[in-house]
C-alpha cells in the first residue's frame, strides 16, 4: 500500500470526529469538545464546521498543508482565538480564561523564547506567572531542562542555542506546568529530519500518561509517531465517512 494511502486510511479509521459527541469516553471527561466550529476572517473561512473531542492521553497529529487551517484550529482549542460559529467547551478544564499556562501549553514553530532571558529563566517564566516562589520555579525549570537533556545550556540565551536546542527548551517550558493539554504548531517545521525525530523522541518520552497532545504538522513521518491522525484541507477537518 502506498504511504500516502496508508496515512489517508489511518486518518479515517482513527479520527475522533463525530457530528454529535458525548462528553465522556470510557468514564473519562473530555478536555475539549467542539461542535460545528467555524472561524472566518472577513470573507475567508479558515475553519469550516469542525466537530471533535479530545481526551486525556490522546496524541493527535493534525496533518495538512500550510494554509489548511491547522493553526487556526489550534488557537481556538487553546483559547487564543474565538470562533465565529459553532460551540467550543473544555469540560474537564473549565473556563477559557483559566486555560493558560497551567492547563494548556503551546509549542510554536517560530522562535518563541524571550530573548533577554536564559533558557532556565524562559522555562521558569510560566511558573512565576502562576505565583510560584522564585526558588521553586528555578528548581522545577532545571528539572524540566534535565529531563530533555538541556541542563548544560540552562544559562545560555536563546541566540546562543541551536535550532534544535531552542525547540527543546520550548518543549521544556510547555511541560514545566504539567499541563493537561499540549498544542504544538509545527514544532519540527524548521528542523532537519534527524533533529525533528530527536525532538519527537524527547517530547513523547516526557509526556505524562494523562497529558493530551495535538500537533499540527505537514510531515507524514512526524504524524506517524502519534496515535491518531486527523487531516485538514481547505479549512475542513475530515470526518469518518
Amino acid at each position: 500500500m502506498p504511504e500516502s494511502e496508508r496515512i489517508e486510511r489511518l486518518t479515517f479509521e482513527s479520527a475522533q470526529v463525530w457530528p454529535q459527541a458525548a462528553e465522556t469516553r470510557r468514564g473519562e471527561v473530555a478536555l475539549v469538545m467542539a461542535q460545528n466550529l467555524s472561524r472566518e476572517y472577513g470573507n475567508v473561512a479558515a475553519l469550516k464546521r469542525a466537530s471533535l473531542r479530545i481526551f486525556p492521553g490522546d496524541s493527535i497529529a493534525l496533518l495538512g498543508l500550510s494554509g489548511s487551517g491547522k493553526s487556526t484550529l489550534l488557537h481556538l482549542l487553546g483559547g487564543l482565538d474565538q470562533p465565529t460559529g459553532g460551540e467550543l467547551s473544555w469540560p474537564a478544564l473549565g473556563d477559557s480564561a483559566d486555560l493558560r499556562p497551567s492547563k494548556v501549553a503551546f509549542v510554536f514553530q517560530a522562535q518563541s523564547l524571550m530573548p533577554p532571558l536564559t533558557a532556565l529563566e524562559n522555562v521558569a517564566l510560566p511558573l512565576l506567572l502562576l505565583g510560584a516562589a522564585p526558588d521553586d520555579a528555578r528548581q522545577r525549570a532545571a528539572d524540566a531542562l534535565e529531563t530533555l537533556d538541556l541542563l548544560s545550556v540552562a544559562q545560555q540565551l536563546p541566540e546562543e542555542l541551536s535550532g534544535g536546542q531552542a525547540q527543546r527548551v520550548a518543549v521544556a517550558r510547555a511541560l514545566v506546568t504539567n499541563p493537561q493539554l499540549i498544542l504544538a504548531d509545527e514544532p519540527t517545521g524548521q528542523l532537519d529530519s534527524q533533529t525533528a525525530q530527536h525532538l519527537m523522541d524527547v517530547l513523547l518520552a516526557a509526556l505524562g500518561p494523562d497529558t493530551a497532545l495535538v500537533m499540527a504538522t505537514h510531515d507524514e513521518t512526524v504524524a506517524r509517531r502519534l496515535k491518531t491522525v486527523w487531516r485538514m484541507k481547505d479549512g475542513i477537518l475530515e470526518e469518518l465517512p
